[in-house]
């Protein structure tokens, strides 16, 4: 994907995330295994990778932005770069943009990750090169998951936390972690449009 078809592709899914319209972000794929009250769901994911970063007290916004560079070309350039022929300009390798996918994942620790799409995962995604952004393998893994609408307030996710939290000790399930929030839309799409998940990961079946 060339950098004007990139802008092009990227300005149609800002428009479309107002309304709360995903159909042109990869989802990372999941079964979903069992259904709880209240609209839980228990979810098992294929293994995944993810580019990720530390907010270290700086806040989402600055996380989202170490990793938006690197989706938009702040990567290693050349041979490592196998999931497309690299951009050339002026006989110099150019950064090539890589598409983003949903949801972005927020943990109770302040690290971000955006889900790198299926064919850059399986081709070798590039190294990044801003200090501070890391790619990860996220290993097969059951996750139980409550979706919500409206803004992402810390005073949401503390509700939506607590909500999840009763469901599944109500069913016997001790989560395995802290739980963590995953955004499918931007911040300024409709509220209500919004879809909007907190989660925990779940033990091995």
């Amino acid at each position: 994907m060339d950098r004007v078809m990139y802008a092009l592709v990227t300005l149609a899914e800002a428009v479309l995330g107002i309304f709360g319209v995903r159909a042109l972000y990869e989802q990372p794929a999941y079964a979903v295994v069992e259904r709880l009250d209240r609209g839980v769901e228990i979810r098992s994911y294929a293994p995944r990778l993810a580019v990720e970063t530390d907010a270290r007290g700086q806040g989402d916004g600055d996380a989202f932005g170490r990793l938006f560079r690197y989706i938009t070309g702040a990567n290693r350039a050349g041979d490592r770069i196998a999931m497309t022929a690299p951009v050339e300009s002026g006989g110099q390798r150019i950064a090539q943009p890589i598409a983003m996918t949903v949801p972005v994942e927020r943990d109770g620790t302040g690290t971000m990750r955006f889900f790198l799409p299926r064919a850059v995962a399986a081709a070798g995604a590039p190294a990044p090169t801003e200090p501070g952004v890391r790619l990860v393998e996220v290993p097969a893994e059951r996750i139980a998951a409550l979706r919500f609408s409206g803004r992402l307030t810390p005073e949401a996710r503390a509700a939506q936390a607590g909500i999840l939290a009763a469901v599944l000790a109500a069913a016997g399930r001790a989560p395995a972690g802290a739980p963590f929030v995953m955004g499918y839309d931007p911040p300024f799409a409709i509220p209500f449009l919004r879809r909007n998940e907190v989660a925990v990961r779940l033990p091995p079946p």
